[in-house]
Formats: C-alpha cells, sequence, structure tokens
C-alpha cells in the first residue's frame, strides 16, 4: 500500500466508529472461559483455511482466531508462517523461489498452492485464503474473530489495511464491535497502532509481560494473552486488577490448550478465554448446568 493510501485510510478509520466501544466481556456474562478455535479448529482441519473455519462451525464453537500477513503485491492473506514451505506446496510449485517467503509471492501465486494436502489429502483443494475470504466465511457462521497481525514488522501498514478489509466487509460497525471482534499482535507498537486508529477495536497484546509493565500496555489494550505454561493465579489476578483502554479489567486469553485437564487447570486460574487446537475437547471440560 503507498503511503499516500495508508494515510487516507487512517484518516478514515479514525472517524468510523471511534466512539464505539466493545461489550465488556467476550465470556457474555459465563463462568466459563470463552473458547477460541486456534486457526479455526487446527486439530481437524488445515489450519488458517476455510475448512478450519467450518470445522469449528461444525463443532458449535463461536470464536475463530487466524494469523494475517501480506502478500508481495499487497493481498492481506491468512497464513501463520512467514513463509510458505510448512502448510502449502510452494516448494513443488515453485523450487527456484527460496526461502519461500509470503512477502515474495503476489496473491495469485499463493492461490494456486495446495494448503491441505500437508494436513491430510482429503484437503487438497484447500486455499490460503485472502483476509476478505476468511473473514466472510466467519460471517456467513456468525462466528467472532480473534485476529493476530503476524510479522507487522515485515509490512509496514498492515494495520491501517488490516482495519480497512475489514471495515470494507463490515466487521466495523456497533454489532461487531460489541463483542465479535479482537485485534491482537506480539507487537505492542502494532497494538498500539490499531489503537489509535480506531479506539472502538478491542485489542489484545500476546505474551506475558511483567507485572510492572501492564500499566503502560493498559493505555491501549484490553487483554493480555499469554502462553498456558507462564501463567499462574497470581498472574492472572494482577492482570483482573489493571484497568484496560476501555475502563474495565483486562482480560487474559491463554495459549495453546489442547487437553481437558490443562483447560480445566487454567480455567482455575482465573482466564478469561482458552485458545486450543481442539475447541470441542475444552469447551466438554466445563459440563454445562
Amino acid at each position: 500500500m503507498h503511503a499516500r493510501a495508508v494515510a487516507a485510510t487512517a484518516t478514515a478509520l479514525l472517524g468510523t466508529a471511534a466512539l464505539l466501544v466493545p461489550a465488556p466481556d467476550a465470556r457474555a456474562g459465563s463462568d466459563r472461559p470463552t473458547v477460541i478455535a486456534h486457526r479455526g479448529a487446527s486439530a481437524y482441519a488445515p489450519e488458517n483455511t476455510l475448512d478450519a473455519v467450518d470445522k469449528a462451525a461444525e463443532l458449535g464453537v463461536d470464536w475463530v482466531e487466524n494469523d494475517v500477513q501480506r502478500t508481495k503485491d499487497g493481498e492481506l492473506v491468512v497464513v501463520h508462517d512467514d513463509n510458505l514451505r510448512r502448510t502449502t506446496d510452494v516448494e513443488e510449485v515453485f523450487p527456484d523461489r527460496a526461502p519461500w517467503k509470503v512477502k515474495d509471492f503476489t496473491a495469485a501465486e499463493i492461490a494456486r498452492l495446495d494448503a491441505g494436502s500437508w494436513f491430510d489429502p482429503a484437503y487438497a483443494d484447500a486455499r490460503v485464503p485472502t483476509l476478505k475470504q476468511f473473514v466472510d466465511r466467519v460471517e456467513l457462521h456468525h462466528q467472532e474473530l480473534l485476529l493476530e497481525i503476524k510479522n507487522p514488522e515485515l509490512y509496514p501498514g498492515i494495520e491501517q489495511q488490516t482495519l480497512k478489509v475489514l471495515d470494507n466487509e463490515g466487521w466495523l460497525d456497533g454489532p461487531h464491535l460489541d463483542g465479535r471482534l479482537i485485534v491482537q499482535s506480539f507487537s505492542a507498537d502494532s497494538v498500539r497502532t490499531v489503537h489509535e486508529l480506531n479506539p472502538g477495536v478491542k485489542t489484545g497484546l500476546l505474551g506475558t509481560p511483567a507485572v510492572a509493565d501492564l500499566g503502560r500496555y493498559a493505555a491501549f489494550t484490553d487483554q493480555i494473552n499469554p502462553s498456558y505454561g507462564s501463567i499462574s493465579t497470581s498472574y492472572v489476578a494482577s492482570v483482573h486488577a489493571i484497568e484496560g483502554a476501555h475502563g474495565r479489567p483486562l482480560e487474559v486469553f491463554t495459549w495453546t490448550v489442547n487437553d481437558a485437564s490443562t483447560a480445566r487447570l487454567v480455567a482455575g486460574y482465573g482466564v478469561d478465554g482458552i485458545i486450543t487446537n481442539t475447541p470441542d475437547v475444552v469447551r466438554d471440560a466445563f459440563p454445562t448446568e
């Protein structure tokens, strides 16, 4: 995206729903943690594909997580790694293009790749979706989206561009901001940028920052989202004790928990959400009343 276009997009987004704020709690009043399908239901379908979104919906899981990066020609695509080797057949299709970085391929080239056979031959038709395709599929199922901006240092302006796609697809209106969308990143600068561009968007900072540092992140984020092995009851309580960007206690979504016993363990810590490849297993760890 050219600098002039980025600036124009940023200006427009500052005025789009800037006064809207998200719902207080993604758990919607439940004592059970929110269950988020990591890269879709990625234990059962190839990660970050439309099939993984469909599988999460089939399992009755409302929240879906994904990863967003940018192609050589400026298209946002949903893929986790900064290269295409692990989850596509890029080495076979483009053998002379090592190291097969996402940013070195056009959207049309990436669209040619098989993004499913590595997982199971039954998914040979799966493709790396664009962000537009992904959010449209999430919308089709009336699901919620936890969107991760991946490797933002590789893609200057990706925050503005991500918000623009979300806006174009209707995801920055009141109903979506009011509990259906969270944007997260490991980069505090990226999270801060999203908040500054559109303060109505709920945000999350991935990682386990020191308790002493939580206050400065709380100015622009609503969640602290750490790996499950790095947290404790006292850490979660310390996060909850701090008011986030929208005037409510910071939340904790932890990752990546794939078994019932660990799910119950982290729920005992008081986490607000659990990100998992096996969302049915985690959900079923908490019997309904």
